[in-house]
């Protein structure tokens, strides 16, 4: 368990694509994933993924847009962003070290979290 640290956010033209990074200072295992908030709007699952297991699920408003991956080596959680629209402007934010439930397809007790970066799409 560590901190995380996220980078990669910015500004982009609708149908651009940005790549974010979360970076751990200590260990990331478990469920992990990413998340968004808009002003005034709830924080919303965008992707999680469970490696060992094999297991991915994205939110519906994303997918076949939006990739999650990981490199082990560098502690270094992804999210490749292509086609991006004006509503996927958000602060994502990155967590790991929690647990997959198998019910739902979810992170869930998830230990570390970041502090965000801010993804503004502009038409």
């Amino acid at each position: 368990q560590g901190d995380l640290v996220e980078s990669g956010g910015g500004s982009v033209q609708a149908g651009g694509s940005l790549r974010l990074s979360c970076v751990a200072s200590g260990q990331m295992f478990g469920c992990m994933g990413w998340f968004r908030q808009g002003p005034g709007k709830q924080l919303e699952e965008v992707a999680v993924a469970h490696f060992e297991l094999g297991l991915t699920t994205y939110a519906e408003s994303v997918k076949g847009r939006f990739t999650i991956s990981k490199d082990s080596a560098k502690s270094t959680l992804y999210l490749q962003m292509d086609d991006l629209k004006t509503e996927d402007t958000s602060r994502y934010t990155c967590a790991a070290n929690g647990e997959w439930d198998p019910t739902d397809g979810h992170c869930v007790s998830l230990r570390s979290w970041g502090q965000g970066t801010q993804v503004t799409v502009s038409s």
